[in-house]
């Protein structure tokens, strides 16, 4: 039986908002469309972009997988409102995520089951 692998991240909003002004390429290299769509809708759009990057810095981590680019990894919403991954555009079973932000930081956590 394989154990539990876990993933973590966190990340300074005010960051993710300076490297994307700085590199506007940043965010077409880091996220898919449907996730900059999401992004800029909400009412503060730096702490969605930060919370999706400290999640797919997270999935990374939990899932092992060096030969996955961040742009792989997306946050989804489930029927329910949760949050869910995708890798390469299709569910990833077994993977949970849990996000959370606040005004200066974004954290992530990913449990590979």
């Amino acid at each position: 039986m394989k154990g539990l692998e876990l993933g973590l991240d966190i990340v300074e909003i005010g960051r993710v908002k300076r490297v994307a002004r700085k590199a506007p390429r940043f965010l077409t290299r880091v996220f898919t469309d449907a996730e900059i769509a999401y992004c800029r809708k909400q009412a503060n759009p730096w702490q969605h972009f930060a919370v999706r990057f400290a999640a797919k810095e997270a999935v990374w981590k939990a899932l092992g997988r060096l030969d996955l680019t961040l742009r792989d990894i997306s946050v989804s919403r489930t029927p329910r409102g949760k949050p869910g991954v995708l890798i390469k555009g299709r569910r990833a079973s077994g993977v949970k995520l849990s996000l959370s932000h606040c005004e200066a930081y974004a954290a992530a956590v990913a449990a590979k089951l």
